[in-house]
């Protein structure tokens, strides 16, 4: 997920391109060297929710649970039965004790302005990042398409990726994220792809301590994720640890400059003012080697320079199994 962000410096206001959590998205790659996806759908999620007359899914009194899968249905302060089930209460209390204590160490509450205002930007800002990354994502996405039943997307935010789930009859898909206000943007972008009520859920948490058992998911979704999260072996151990044997692991993530050039000097320049307004955005990790690294079985990695991007042009994108 991607956003415009504040201008860092004056020479690259223009161009500035931040990441999963900065805020104003930008033109990462040329669009007439990128194939599109079309949405066929006219109306947004968001505008058929706001139609229903009911109330059932009005935005104001919108709960995760009318979204999800599952038959524990807690959200915003959950528990990991509300993914899947555990194998005993025991379990499940310390599950709900681990995530809420990492949520709240790893992502302390912020105001809910402050959510509200950064899943709205994040959500009206994405428009031309979606457009100019679809053919790279339809090329990831296009492993999973009958083949995975169940799939955590990571950091799911507003849920740029949902549409790509259309047509999957039977996948269930467990979205995970820190900010609670992205949930009505979730749940609008997965209605919106046609995506089954009952296969989509939502739920509150970071990815150091995923909400999900043990070997039981088919596949782990994570785009433009790992330059946000406080510990990156932390969170791709947790994804290792909740993949199937065989499961795979979908990235696509934009990742430092190489040393000695003048974009890294940038980088190393502009990270510490874009941790501190894009929400712990690094500009400098360098996520493919972290990913190479995890453990996997097999990573096949791709890399991609963004050519109308000035920070973050570097990319990586692929597939890790477990």
């Amino acid at each position: 997920m991607m956003h415009h962000s504040f201008s860092l410096l004056p020479q690259f206001s223009s161009s500035f391109l931040p990441s999963t959590r900065t805020l104003f998205p930008p033109n990462l790659f040329s669009t007439s060297s990128i194939p599109r996806c079309e949405s066929s759908s006219k109306e947004t999620g968001l505008e058929q929710l706001e139609k229903k007359k009911n109330g059932s899914y009005l935005l104001d009194s919108l709960h995760t649970s009318r979204f999800c899968s599952c038959g524990r249905r807690h959200f915003i302060g959950f528990s990991a039965t509300s993914l899947l089930p555990v194998s005993s209460s025991s379990n499940a209390s310390d599950s709900q004790s681990n995530s809420n204590a990492m949520l709240n160490r790893v992502h302390p509450p912020k105001p809910d302005w402050y959510e509200e205002f950064f899943s709205l930007v994040m959500e009206k800002g994405m428009t031309s990042y979606k457009e100019e990354v679809a053919g790279y994502k339809e090329k990831l996405f296009s492993s999973l398409r009958g083949k995975c039943k169940d799939v955590l997307e990571l950091g799911i935010g507003t849920g740029p990726n949902l549409k790509y789930y259309a047509g999957d009859v039977g996948v269930h898909v467990y979205g995970v994220d820190p900010n609670k206000k992205m949930e009505k943007y979730a749940a609008a972008a997965a209605l919106a792809a046609g995506l089954p009520s009952t296969n989509f859920c939502y739920t509150q948490a970071v990815g150091e301590a995923l909400p999900a058992n043990d070997a039981s998911m088919d596949a782990v979704v994570g785009t433009l994720v790992l330059c946000s999260v406080k510990d990156v072996k932390a969170t791709l151990k947790e994804v290792k640890r909740v993949l199937k044997p065989g499961g795979l692991y979908v990235f696509m993530e934009h990742v430092a400059a190489e040393g000695g050039t003048g974009l890294r000097f940038v980088q190393n320049v502009a990270d510490p003012l874009q941790q501190l307004l894009a929400d712990g955005c690094h500009l400098t990790r360098e996520t493919g080697r972290y990913i190479s690294e995890a453990g996997f079985s097999d990573v096949n990695i791709n890399k991609v320079s963004v050519s109308t991007a000035s920070y973050i042009s570097p990319h990586v994108y692929g597939t890790a199994c477990k």
